[in-house]
């Protein structure tokens, strides 16, 4: 198919830039910018006038609940829900059913989302058998198979010489660690960020302790082993700040954080919202801060969605006792271009977090706009305003803190590969 994209805003994140350019798209790539390659005949016509033209979005975090978990979702029903998001490119975890540890679990899930051919669906191999902290995985089968780095979710490893040495195994290789930083015994109970609000409220409280003391830990163990790791979710300020001074000695580390603690902060739980219920949980307005500062300065790498479609029924339960976790995919794309109208960010450097930025972490060939690059783009309408509702969204699960919102930017196409695989009137 030979698509003709007429008249958009071109927003190229590498360069930080937005102009007014025609895209012109043949065998799955990108032929030409600007002008059309010599005898191109477009089989489909896009008119994008007032609308912008992006590379399509880059997802660090998305549970597709398969295998395992398909009463919570399917990879159809969230492939469906990335495409109306604009995303084009997810990394999945590996805490499915049975867990990715072995290859022929992470190439059946390659094989599924292949033939159901909607978006590019990157697994992440589970560090150790099982998550269970214990035996490291085989890293050269996995990646053989498909995965493109190693993680163990959001669940510890408790004994620091298992961790010690799936960084000295993923370091011989070249192959990327997945870290939540998260202390296995603070807060272990927890289901609030500890602080004021949460003993006012009489919850269970995870300390900032937690996660600067694992993020200690990792670092120490990076500067013995040379590792590379990415951390998932940071949540703190004093996170933050760690993370920079890592950057600043030459650490290889790369970090993200959910588009929920981008906006949200632990006031927002009100009168016991299991909506609000996510791990990590929300923090003070002051750890928002840092995470804004974070990633305005680039310290911080990506916005991921942090995707984790939950039962309503395991929703409508008492705060401590709800199911963490929150839709994602539909809300990432709107969430950014929220986060820098109100930051006063470039849309163009807004959007390099949850493109070029992610796809560089986990290393894919995605979130670029340029000739020969594959055509995988999301065309939105920044002015578009919509009502976040149940009804709206395609994920199977329709629980999220942003339901009753009004967010800024709407999909209007989503092309992967040089074919429109989404588009709304």
């Amino acid at each position: 198919m030979k698509i003709h994209i007429e008249g958009g805003t071109l927003i190229d994140p590498t360069a930080g830039a937005e102009r007014q350019a025609d895209v012109f798209i043949a065998d799955g790539k990108i032929a030409a910018i600007g002008a059309a390659p010599a005898g191109f005949e477009a089989t489909k016509h896009i008119a994008a006038q007032g609308l912008y033209v992006a590379p399509g979005l880059v997802d660090l975090s998305a549970r597709l609940r398969e295998p395992g978990y398909e009463h919570k979702a399917t990879l159809e029903s969230e492939t469906a829900a990335a495409l109306a998001g604009g995303v084009t490119s997810l990394v999945c975890p590996p805490d499915t059913d049975p867990v990715l540890d072995e290859p022929g679990l992470v190439e059946m899930l390659k094989f599924r989302a292949l033939n159901l051919d909607r978006v590019h669906v990157y697994p992440l191999g589970a560090l150790t058998v099982g998550l269970k902290g214990q035996t490291i995985t085989e890293m050269v089968a996995l990646t053989e198979a498909g995965c493109v780095g190693f993680s163990q979710a959001d669940a510890v490893i408790v004994d620091t010489q298992v961790l010690l040495r799936a960084l000295q195994y993923a370091s011989t290789y070249g192959y990327t660690t997945w870290l939540r930083p998260k202390d296995a015994y603070l807060g272990k109970n927890g289901v609030a960020a500890s602080g004021p609000v949460a003993s006012r409220m009489g919850l269970a409280g995870v300390p900032v302790a937690a996660e600067t003391i694992a993020l200690h830990t990792i670092f120490e163990l990076m500067r013995v082993t040379g590792a590379r790791v990415h951390v998932s979710h940071l949540s703190s300020a004093a996170g933050v700040a760690l993370v920079r001074e890592a950057k600043a000695e030459g650490l290889s580390v790369s970090c993200d954080v959910s588009a929920n603690h981008v906006h949200l902060i632990d006031v927002d739980i009100g009168y016991f919202d299991s909506q609000f219920r996510l791990d990590p949980p929300l923090r003070t307005q002051r750890d928002r801060d840092a995470i804004r500062a974070g990633l305005a300065d680039g310290t911080i790498d990506a916005i991921c969605s942090n995707h984790t479609p939950v039962d309503d029924d395991e929703k409508l339960l008492p705060f401590d006792e709800a199911t963490p976790g929150a839709t994602g995919l539909e809300l990432l794309l709107s969430l950014t271009v929220k986060w820098a109208d109100e930051a006063n960010v470039p849309l163009a450097k807004a959007m390099s977090r949850v493109t070029v930025s992610p796809a560089a972490v986990s290393n894919l060939p995605a979130g670029r706009i340029e000739v020969g690059a594959a055509a995988d783009l999301c065309i939105f309408d920044r002015n578009a305003h919509w009502r976040v509702e149940p009804r709206v969204l395609k994920s199977q699960g329709h629980n999220t803190p942003f339901l009753g919102y009004e967010l800024p930017a709407r999909v209007r196409a989503t092309v992967v590969a040089g074919r429109v695989a989404f588009e709304q009137a």
